[in-house]
């Protein structure tokens, strides 16, 4: 990530469409749904929901967010960092790593210690400081692994 450093959506406001269209296009939610939350994200400023990304050469090469709850049933289990994905290009360098460590400290700032997130992966999330929490049921009935992050100085 040398040449390309993360943007925080909620300070880059005139990027919330780009942004919406690249996430929309890794994950298949209608692009409308992160419209919203990304609205809410330059409207609110600091808080839950969050949103991040790398871009190079005025591409987005990598991002990620942070919501209440990433489609699961334990809405207890909150905030959560979602929609993570990194090109497939950029990936092996720890540009995923790199900006999971910026999220967590810039959370930790707004007042937020403890991260969660779901996933299938198996071994990624440990390599990046997150440990293994708990299954989890999601809305859809598919059963994932949730990973949870404490933020230690």
């Amino acid at each position: 990530m040398e040449t390309a450093k993360v943007t925080l959506l909620r300070d880059n406001p005139e990027k919330t469409e780009k942004a919406a269209e690249w996430f929309h296009k890794k994950w298949g939610i209608p692009k409308e749904a992160y419209l919203e939350s990304m609205e809410e994200c330059v409207n609110g400023k600091t808080g839950v929901p969050q949103w991040y990304f790398i871009e190079k050469n005025d591409k987005i090469i990598a991002g990620m967010g942070v919501i209440e709850n990433d489609f699961h049933q334990r809405k207890d289990l909150s905030p959560n960092v979602c929609a993570v994905y990194v090109e497939k290009e950029h990936r092996g360098n720890n540009t995923a790593k790199k900006l999971l460590e910026f999220v967590c400290n810039d959370l930790h700032r707004l007042g937020y210690d403890v991260l969660y997130l779901i996933t299938s992966l198996n071994g990624f999330y440990e390599k990046c400081g997150w440990e293994y929490y708990c299954d989890v049921l999601e809305n859809n009935g598919d059963s994932s692994k949730m990973y949870r992050h404490i933020y230690n100085e």
